[in-house]
């Protein structure tokens, strides 16, 4: 599998990323059995990035990651986790998690962004994983705490990946405009980008990405379905967009994009995830798996050719908007550069 590397670091992600948000239990319980099973089933493919967070499932995720990586060499993958969130003991536990993961709330979560609180943070990820070291680290959606998050947090990462403890920072979240804050006023590296430059929303073409691809650093896109709308080859009303049931309108849009795809012989998966990479900023997509067999499936998806062409039509449908650098530039590095040049091109 194709690797891409974090401009300005040593750490290189294959195209394709594990994320291990769901062996952390999200939304419903998942077997020991099928997490592993998910996990060397991403290895057998080569998929070689794996992130996960103390969030997922109260430790549960990074318990599990661990646990399925500890036979493979360590120099052969690299691991993210994420700050922000200490865990715990809960005093007032209801017996089940409130925050979305299918596991016992003995733990509750408490926000964290002190350079103690990322040193605590780290120092617990790596004895829950039973890893050596931590590849990447992102600050966990820092959105109400930037002043402590970009004043504390991120340089005690710094410091840490500047002792060559960690291999590169950033920060992951929902949202665009705070990460372009991170990459211009921070020593972030990196960014974790969560549904904001997707088929059916390209905010982060506003800042996110005309910052990454101005500094020189590099963007880690997630959520590229929308939490579910965009994984069907044909959208149907029922499925989600953003973690909530999606509008008519939506469904609508996504159905026009999805005919516009079959045209060019592919299919709406294959598009939503081949669709970060029209920005040479973006050097990984990673997509949460549960079983052996969605790591399959998303792989497969993963590896169907999508015609640069799509994303002409799409943009003259009305469908997309794009702002990509001409390929002359010095940091394009995409694979799916739409034909016809760049600049900023006309906005939905």
């Amino acid at each position: 599998m194709r690797r891409r590397k974090i401009a300005g670091t040593a750490v290189e992600l294959t195209e394709l990323g594990f994320g291990a948000s769901v062996i952390g239990n999200l939304s419903r319980a998942t077997t020991d059995g099928d997490a592993t099973a998910a996990v060397q089933t991403a290895w057998e493919a080569g998929i070689r990035y794996f992130d996960t967070a103390p969030h997922y499932g109260l430790g549960l995720s990074e318990r599990r990651l661990g646990a399925a990586l500890r036979d493979h060499p360590r120099d052969a993958y690299v691991v993210s986790s994420k700050v922000g969130r200490l865990l715990v003991p809960n005093e007032r536990p209801s017996g089940t998690d409130t925050e979305g993961f299918a596991v016992p709330d003995d733990l509750r979560r408490k926000w964290d962004f002190s350079r103690d609180g990322v040193l605590r943070s780290i120092e617990a990820t790596l004895e829950r994983t039973g890893l050596d070291r931590l590849d990447i680290v992102y600050l966990h959606d820092p959105d109400d705490h930037w002043k402590q998050a970009a004043e504390e947090a991120m340089p005690a990462l710094a410091d840490l990946r500047d002792q060559g403890v960690i291999g590169a920072i950033g920060a992951g979240m929902n949202q665009s405009a705070m990460l372009a804050r991170f990459l211009r006023e921070t020593e972030a590296d990196v960014v974790m980008l969560a549904g904001r430059y997707t088929l059916l929303d390209q905010s982060a073409l506003d800042d996110v990405l005309p910052a990454a691809h101005d500094l020189g650093k590099s963007v880690v896109a997630v959520g590229v379905f929308n939490s579910g709308l965009l994984s069907r080859d044909h959208p149907t009303a029922g499925l989600t967009y953003d973690y909530q049931e999606a509008h008519p309108d939506l469904i609508t849009r996504a159905q026009a994009i999805a005919e516009v795809c079959e045209r060019h012989g592919t299919t709406l998966p294959a598009a939503a995830i081949a669709f970060p990479y029209t920005h040479p900023a973006t050097v990984n997509v990673t997509l949460g798996m549960r079983t052996p067999e969605q790591v399959a499936r998303n792989v497969e998806v993963h590896q169907r050719p999508v015609p640069p062409a799509l994303w002409n039509d799409l943009q003259a449908e009305g469908l997309i908007k794009l702002a990509i650098p001409t390929e002359n530039e010095p940091h394009f590095t995409g694979r799916h550069r739409p034909q016809g040049g760049g600049g900023r091109m006309a906005e939905l």
